[in-house]
Formats: structure tokens, C-alpha cells, sequence
């Protein structure tokens, strides 16, 4: 566990105290050997692949984290981590190297092939079977803004007849903090900027702060969880009809998101569809997803 060579310059690893008696807290420099280390922690807990050239993004993020726990090196800060055994602990060292930005609608084009293609052809194949659960995964769901977006998309496409639906979303991240912002449902103007008008109408209320809120209708549909997809194991009960796992599998490397694919697919109902991002791509010589468009795959029907 031990960080045995690298050196430090100890002056810098405290606060200092201004000629006012004001303190003043110093930044803590990151040694290779401490980033080395760090590196290989993230990518064995969350699969998580950390370029070399991301080492002063690390050290900027993680300084107020320092600072909070009254560490003076990195290499404390580790041992921490490895020692402590605090979960929750990796989680915020997760979350600060990685960026958890999204808001409503973003790759719109998704949604467009949801409405397009996918809702109208598992509606027909559900009532055939007298079958009106439709079972959908939002995986690291962060914020919550592809969730709900996710809900609002197929309570307009069923309409009145929603309600004959068992069409919630589940939606899982890995942070606690994330999911409690997302469970609010609360967004600043920004977030909401690619909402058409009719659903901001429809499915959100302002809030005096000039924040918007996401009406219970849309929330109380969305069923949030804590979630590790590096688990080898999912346990689901059933299987999904859709997966949306946009914008998490560009911080893995290729054996970790062969895996992590092989594992959506496992959990797809035949003729099921995966959602990723556009700067993502799945190896199709070691997969059986079936390509449709950038981004957009189904699982076999046998």
C-alpha cells in the first residue's frame, strides 16, 4: 500500500498564514508515482482509463477534496483510499475525474429513433403477447436529465393510453450525489434549453428561482438506484427492451467495454436495443449486436 519513491517537498503540503493571520491554503503538488498509482486504483474499481496527460486535471479536481479531509499529499490521499475501505470515499475520487455533464434532449436524434422505431414496433410485439410491461435502463443515469427525458419521450407516444403501461425507467449511477440531484428533478435554464415548449408546458413547473422542476407525473416513473456497472453480475429479474448507456464507456478501456457490452447484451430481451454515444463504438467481431446506425444496436431475435 505504501508509495515508496516518490519525494516531497513538505513546506508545500500545509496552509499558509498571511502576514494578516488570514490562512491561506497552498495547492498539493502530484507526483508521477502518486498519479501512477491513482491511475491503476480507478481503472481496477470502476474500469475507468486515465491518460497520462489528464495528471493537472487530476490534481486541480481533487485539491478541495484534499483540503476537506486535511491531507497534505496525494500519497496520504491514496492510502486512504486503499486502507479505509470507504466506498464512498472511490465514489467522489470517481466523480471528480469525470465529467457529469448532460442535459434534456442531448443527442436528440436517440430520442427521434425511439419514438421511430423502437416504441412503435415493441408496442406491437408487447400486445400480441397480452403484455404491457416495458422495461427500460438508463445506465449512468447522472443528473437524471436522460431519465426523465427517457419518460416524457414514451408518456408522449402512448398518450392516454399510458396508463396501461408498466413503462418506468430505471436509472442507476454509481454517485450518491448525482442521484440525489437527480431525484429533485431540479435544473437551471441551461439543462432544459433543448426542451420543445409543449413538454417544458407540460411536464415541468418554474420555480421562483427561475429554476425549472420536473412535475411528479414524469418523476414518480423514474425509479433512481445506486449502481456499479463494473458488477460482474447483474441481477435483474427480467430482461430489458432498452438500454441507454450514452457517454459512460468513453472513460473505459477496450477489454472493459467489451465486457461491459457483453453484459447489456445478456440483460436485452431478443430484439432488444442498446443505446450508446456517438464517440463510442462497439467491436462488432467481438459482439453479436446487430449495427442499425451510429450508436444504435439490437440484440438478435435468435
Amino acid at each position: 500500500m505504501e508509495i515508496e519513491d516518490c519525494t516531497y517537498d513538505h513546506a508545500l503540503h500545509h496552509r499558509n498564514v498571511t502576514p494578516n493571520g488570514a490562512e491561506e491554503f497552498v495547492a498539493v503538488p502530484l507526483q508521477e508515482c502518486e498519479f501512477e498509482k491513482l491511475r491503476r486504483l480507478v481503472h481496477e474499481r470502476f474500469g475507468i482509463v486515465l491518460p497520462t496527460e489528464k495528471r493537472t486535471m487530476v490534481a486541480v479536481r481533487l485539491q478541495k477534496v484534499l483540503r476537506r479531509m486535511h491531507l497534505r499529499s496525494f500519497r496520504q490521499y491514496y492510502e486512504y483510499l486503499v486502507q479505509s475501505h470507504d466506498y464512498q470515499a472511490l465514489i467522489e475520487f470517481a466523480n471528480a475525474i469525470t465529467i457529469n455533464h448532460t442535459f434534456f434532449f442531448r443527442e436528440k436524434e436517440h430520442f427521434d429513433m425511439l419514438v421511430r422505431n423502437v416504441l412503435p414496433e415493441m408496442s406491437v410485439k408487447l400486445k400480441r403477447h397480452y403484455d404491457m410491461d416495458f422495461r427500460v435502463w438508463c445506465a449512468g443515469c447522472s443528473s437524471g436529465e436522460e431519465a426523465y427525458t427517457l419518460s416524457m419521450v414514451m408518456q408522449e407516444f402512448w398518450g392516454s393510453e399510458y396508463v396501461y403501461w408498466q413503462a418506468g425507467v430505471l436509472a442507476t449511477d454509481i454517485s450518491e450525489k448525482v442521484l440525489s440531484i437527480a431525484m429533485q428533478g431540479i435544473y437551471d435554464e441551461e439543462r432544459v434549453a433543448l426542451v420543445p415548449p409543449e413538454y417544458k408546458a407540460k411536464y415541468f413547473q418554474r420555480l421562483r428561482n427561475g429554476y425549472w422542476q420536473v412535475k411528479p407525473i414524469v418523476r414518480h416513473d423514474v425509479l433512481f438506484r445506486k449502481f456499479n456497472l463494473m458488477n460482474q453480475h447483474f441481477p435483474f429479474k427480467k430482461p430489458f427492451h432498452v438500454i441507454f448507456c450514452r457517454n459512460v464507456m468513453i472513460y473505459f478501456d477496450k477489454p472493459t467495454r467489451d465486457a461491459l457490452v457483453q453484459r447489456f447484451y445478456d440483460v436485452l430481451t431478443p430484439g432488444g436495443y442498446l443505446f450508446i454515444g456517438h464517440a463510442e463504438t462497439i467491436d462488432r467481431s467481438k459482439s453479436a449486436f446487430e449495427y442499425l446506425a451510429p450508436a444504435f444496436y439490437r440484440k438478435p431475435v435468435s
